[in-house]
C-alpha cells in the first residue's frame, strides 16, 4: 500500500465520529437512515463524514431507492491492516527503537 493511501486512511480514522462509523459498519451494511439515528447527526454532517471515508476508500455505498447503504471496503481495510502490521521496531545504534 502506498504511503499516501495510508496517510489518507489515518486522517479519515483520526476523527472519533468516523472511527465510530467504521466500527458500526464492521457489524454489517447500514443505511444512511440508520446511521443518522445511531449517531444523532444531521444529514449534511453525516454526508461529510461518509465523503471522507469514501475518499479514503474505506467504505462503499450502493443506492437502493432514495437511500444509500454503506459497507466497509474489506479489501482496502485488510490492506491497511497488513501495512500497519508490517511496521517493525528494531534497535538503532543507540539502543533506541528504529521503526521501519
Amino acid at each position: 500500500m502506498e504511503d499516501m493511501q495510508i496517510l489518507q486512511i489515518l486522517k479519515a480514522l483520526a476523527d472519533q465520529n468516523r472511527l465510530a462509523i467504521i466500527r458500526h459498519l464492521g457489524r454489517g451494511e447500514a443505511c444512511v437512515c440508520e446511521l443518522l439515528e445511531v449517531f444523532s447527526v444531521t444529514q449534511p454532517t453525516l454526508s461529510h463524514h461518509m465523503r471522507i471515508l469514501s475518499e479514503a476508500d474505506l467504505v462503499v455505498g450502493r443506492r437502493e431507492g432514495k437511500w444509500i447503504h454503506y459497507s466497509i471496503n474489506e479489501p482496502m481495510l485488510k490492506a491497511f491492516q497488513a501495512s500497519i502490521l508490517a511496521l517493525e521496531c528494531t534497535l538503532d545504534q543507540n539502543g533506541g527503537c528504529a521503526c521501519v
